[in-house]
């Protein structure tokens, strides 16, 4: 039996400072490590439960990682009237490298997607909307750090179906876990079950979309990264 772990890189790195914490000091180094980490844990415990029941056990198959390329433009805040380099910032420089440590680890693949600011136009943050819209502030009243570039992510979602897609229909796994939390993978989940294919959905503790809870054979989350503790409900 082989196991794939497929993993929504953005979702994880979120999702992972609420499990355990996320402090300043940690390295790419150590993050990459950790993500293997991660995913090895899910490989124990499914082969402890599978063990159980005395059934044969599974190896891993591979795992994907999936996310877009750090945004390396250029732009002028509107406010503030200074260029910014992306490039300079400090989520360029730690996305960058734990891309590269990434691919120093074993059994692991990276699907890059990137990142696309369509109208090249800041925003106001949206936590500030109603305060202007009220008349509590004016747009004079406004900071460097009250506008943001905003940047979407293309071709991630697309890479994550053709995989699940690839590995179902040529028979290369018998098992997918998906760490993800969206439920545009809907189809690609309804899909793999279809082609036979044992679908565990790892939402790392977030509330799952019920659209997407319908489609897969179980749950499965570490929630302690330092021990051997995973819930939720059968594999």
């Amino acid at each position: 039996m082989k196991t794939a772990i497929l993993i929504d890189g953005g979702f994880f790195i979120r999702r992972y400072k609420y499990i355990k914490g996320f402090e300043s000091s940690d390295t790419p180094e150590i993050m990459a490590k950790n993500i293997v980490s991660y995913c090895f844990k899910h490989i124990q415990r499914i082969n402890n439960y599978r063990q159980k029941y005395n059934l044969p056990p599974t190896e891993l198959y591979r795992i994907f990682y999936y996310d877009a390329e750090p945004f390396d433009g250029d732009s002028k805040n509107p406010i503030s009237g200074k260029s910014m380099s992306f490039k300079n910032t400090d989520l360029y420089k730690f996305r960058h490298s734990l891309f590269t440590e990434l691919k120093k680890q074993r059994k692991n693949a990276l699907r890059l997607g990137f990142l696309k600011n369509s109208s090249r136009e800041w925003q106001i943050k949206s936590r500030h909307t109603k305060s202007l819209l009220d008349g509590t502030i004016s747009i004079s009243d406004l900071k460097f750090d009250d506008v943001e570039f905003p940047l979407n992510q293309k071709g991630v979602d697309m890479k994550v179906g053709l995989d699940i897609a690839t590995l179902s229909f040529k028979e290369q796994v018998n098992q997918i876990i998906l760490i993800a939390g969206d439920s545009d993978f809907v189809p690609v989940a309804k899909f793999a079950r279809r082609e036979g294919v044992d679908f565990i959905l790892d939402p790392m503790l977030n509330p799952v979309d019920p659209n997407l809870l319908e489609h897969i054979d179980g749950l499965m989350t570490i929630k302690n990264m330092t021990k051997k503790d995973i819930v939720p409900k059968e594999i």
